[in-house]
């Protein structure tokens, strides 16, 4: 889908959006603010569990956890998200003609418009926390757009894989348990990064957006090594996910 294809059908894509967050919280009574409670609910349990079990005493580390949650359950979400995209739209797809690219697309879009949301949770925990701004937060959207482009280019791929191979699900929630555990959401990494396995967390690209993000609330410069690499991961994931959908996009609706 070229730039002004995608542009003529921007309103369908709106609508999907709309539609992804509505059924998201169909059967919820708390609708959206469940968004809001659910990481500030994760955040209390982590941090009395892994706080002391590390005995750590830093009362700014609700925010280390908080941060790091977010930032992973977005792209676990997002990813998510696309990957069902095309059987989950199968009937629509199957009556009338609309871009195909536009369902996984939108199934990040909304994804992370929920995300984009649930900051205010994390600002309100700093705030509270004593961990106030400084210039560097504005540098905190170069990590959050490296954020999404892992997530569009990781859900392309696996939107397009999802298809002609259904077990991609529940493989993925084993990849996505991995992915968790090696980007550092509940632990230091000084640790990790002083051993022979360093190298597991450094070949994690949303641990090194998760770190420079942190970086950016707590007033600290971003690692300019963690942010070339997370920024070409999502550009590359991007390009191989465009091409792999394109590529067989036509094959979809015999396999759904």
């Amino acid at each position: 889908m070229n730039r002004n294809t995608f542009l003529q059908n921007r309103f369908i894509l709106s609508e999907l959006v709309k539609k992804g967050i509505k059924l998201k919280y169909r059967r919820s009574y708390l609708g959206i603010i469940w968004s809001l409670l659910e990481p500030l609910l994760t955040m209390m349990i982590l941090t009395v569990v892994f706080g002391t079990l590390m005995g750590v005493k830093d009362k700014a580390f609700p925010v280390y956890i908080l941060a790091g949650r977010l930032l992973y359950t977005c792209f676990s979400q997002s990813t998510t998200a696309a990957l069902k995209s095309i059987r989950q739209n199968a009937s629509m797809i199957k009556k009338i003609y609309v871009p195909k690219l536009l369902y996984p697309i939108s199934g990040i879009l909304f994804n992370y418009i929920i995300f984009l949301i649930s900051l205010i949770v994390l600002a309100a925990v700093e705030v509270v926390l004593g961990v106030y701004p400084t210039v560097y937060l504005l540098l905190s959207v170069i990590p959050l757009l490296c954020l999404l482009m892992l997530s569009t280019g990781v859900g392309l791929i696996l939107s397009t894989v999802g298809v002609f191979f259904r077990d991609m699900e529940y493989l993925w929630n084993v990849v996505l348990m991995m992915i968790m555990y090696t980007s550092a959401i509940f632990y230091m990494p000084s640790k990790l990064l002083g051993s022979n396995w360093g190298f597991v967390l450094k070949v994690n690209p949303l641990y090194c957006i998760i770190m420079n993000f942190r970086d950016c609330i707590f007033g600290r410069m971003m690692n300019i090594n963690y942010l070339i690499y997370s920024g070409l991961f999502g550009i590359i994931s991007i390009l191989i996910g465009l091409m792999m959908f394109k590529k067989n996009e036509d094959k979809f609706i015999l396999n759904i």
